[in-house]
């Protein structure tokens, strides 16, 4: 048996004691209109929350990634006499946890109720919970209507105001489509989420978005820092676009793409014969983005000694080509990037202090895709859409587990990473849905959700089991199947195992297995 059913039934016995029974015009009766405040700092999560409730209650519902700012809202109210319910994440990354939170709200006589969410229960937070007069502990996943009901119960019981659930018949029939807790619908970008050929409806995007808007309107130095696929190219572009300089070229360089012995020439250009192969003069990239701007990507790349004249160009505006003693006066601005941590670089002596401090002026730093989950739906719905053909006959649809599993990723290759996933889904498995198993690999190991897949093969008993006999077993079982199937074809039987021929008839020596 579970070790935390008894506290869930314990909950459950006290919940179910009361029924609702007033209507709504009774709750105006009252005088009151009760909140429900939300802390989660997972933002996908707390919004899939924020909005069933909305829909689904006639209550005000507010969220908050973290307890200070949830803290500081409540703090403003006019009367702390206002009854309001409490859902809180136990575990918070920022500020005092959910149930510190409950303690300070109770020093500070506030009238609420509390329901706790974790996704690591255990039986000392449960009981802790218990201590401090929580409603209800829930542990995730759970059904968005399990929580619905709490809530209910919880202003009914506890603030001693009857709210009745004011659905219409779509509500409720939508409702009663409502999966677990995370159903997240994937919904196509509006134009506010479009910014200068970027996508962010996230906080931190905007952030971004907004920055970008202030530094365009200056000549200073930018440093885009970021790691690799999160859009630094994309930002430079949009500096430049909303820019004075906009009329005129912007020329980008990778520094880390050209190889060293040409990157100075690429730069600044060369006149003919100074080099071998230098058959003519040659502009180089400053030049061309004369009146206009100059995009160095991973400047963290640029050779050392090259650092010393890119910080003579910053400093004097001027420029000598390979092979000449002729200065040019060149008006660029310079945008730099990097995914590398140029300040560590400075302390280790692999880049310049002094140039470190010329290009980084302005600093933008582009958040990772995990920083930003909340815009993951909307970018899938845009590549998706896309990579489709104008016939939509390949338009993918994505399993709640399968979008899961996308949501809980970490994406170290960040917006690209997802936008090549996308396109692989779309030409794989165009007109279908997406299910986990459709999904590669090291998405499907590395999510938590994927182990749910295969309670269905083996359930872990309660007197636990023999993992490496257990294994060893269905390894035994799989690999005969697939002899079965394939008539004893061992080069057959290796490709549904997604082995190698000398593999497979190594297991079998060691395993003694014939068939």
């Amino acid at each position: 048996m579970n070790d935390l059913q008894f506290l869930h039934d314990s909950y459950q016995d006290k919940g179910s004691q009361n029924q609702l029974s007033t209507e709504a015009d009774e709750l105006e009766s009252f005088g009151l209109n009760p909140k429900i405040l939300i802390v989660e700092d997972d933002k996908v999560l707390g919004l899939s929350i924020k909005k069933f409730l909305m829909k689904t209650l006639k209550c005000e519902v507010e969220l908050f990634v973290n307890s200070m700012d949830c803290l500081s809202h409540l703090l403003n109210m006019p009367n702390r006499s206002t009854p309001f319910c409490l859902i809180t994440d136990i575990s918070l990354e920022h500020g005092a946890d959910g149930l510190h939170l409950i303690d300070n709200l109770k020093d500070k006589n506030f009238n609420f109720v509390s329901i706790v969410m974790t996704g690591f229960a255990s039986i000392e937070t449960a009981i802790a919970a218990t201590k401090k007069g929580v409603y209800h502990y829930l542990t995730k996943p759970f059904e968005l209507e399990v929580l619905q009901k709490l809530v209910m119960e919880a202003i009914s019981n506890k603030l001693g105001i009857a709210v009745s659930l004011l659905r219409s018949k779509s509500t409720l029939a939508e409702s009663k489509n409502q999966k677990q807790l995370g159903k997240i619908q994937i919904e196509e970008p509006t134009d506010e989420d479009f910014f200068c050929g970027m996508i962010g409806r996230s906080k931190v995007m905007k952030d971004v978005f907004e920055r970008i808007e202030k530094v365009a309107l200056t000549e200073s130095t930018v440093l885009v820092t970021g790691a690799s696929g999160t859009g630094k190219e994309l930002v430079a572009g949009a500096i430049h676009k909303l820019s004075s300089r906009n009329h005129k070229n912007q020329v980008s360089v990778n520094c880390g793409a050209i190889p060293r012995d040409l990157l100075e020439s690429e730069l600044f250009g060369h006149t003919k014969g100074s080099f071998t192969g230098a058959i003519s003069d040659r502009k180089g990239r400053f030049e061309t983005a004369h009146e206009g701007t100059i995009f160095l990507d991973e400047i963290g790349d640029m050779p050392h000694l090259l650092q010393v004249k890119l910080l003579r160009v910053l400093q004097s505006k001027i420029i000598e080509p390979v092979g000449s003693t002729n200065p040019i006066n060149v008006d660029t601005r310079v945008i730099a990037a990097t995914h590398r941590d140029l300040e560590k670089m400075v302390e280790d002596n692999t880049f310049r202090e002094d140039l470190f401090y010329r290009l980084n002026v302005i600093p933008i730093k582009v958040p990772a895709l995990k920083e930003r989950k909340e815009d993951i739906p909307l970018l899938i719905s845009y590549f998706a859409n896309r990579f489709v053909s104008a016939d939509y006959s390949n338009a993918i649809s994505f399993s709640q587990e399968a979008l899961g599993m996308l949501l809980n990723y970490d994406w170290p290759g960040n917006v690209r990473e997802l936008e090549n996933i996308i396109e692989r889904l779309v030409i794989l498995r165009g007109g279908n849905e997406i299910l986990p198993e459709d999904l590669p690999a090291k998405i499907f190991r590395h999510n938590p959700l994927s182990t749910d897949h295969y309670k269905h093969i083996f359930e872990l008993p309660e007197d636990g089991v023999d993992l490496k006999k257990v294994l060893s077993d269905i390894e035994d079982s799989l690999i005969l199947q697939a002899l079965s199937y394939t008539e004893g074809n061992k080069n057959q039987a290796s490709k549904l195992l997604s082995l190698n021929r000398t593999t497979l008839i190594e297991k079998m020596k060691k395993k003694s297995l014939h068939i």
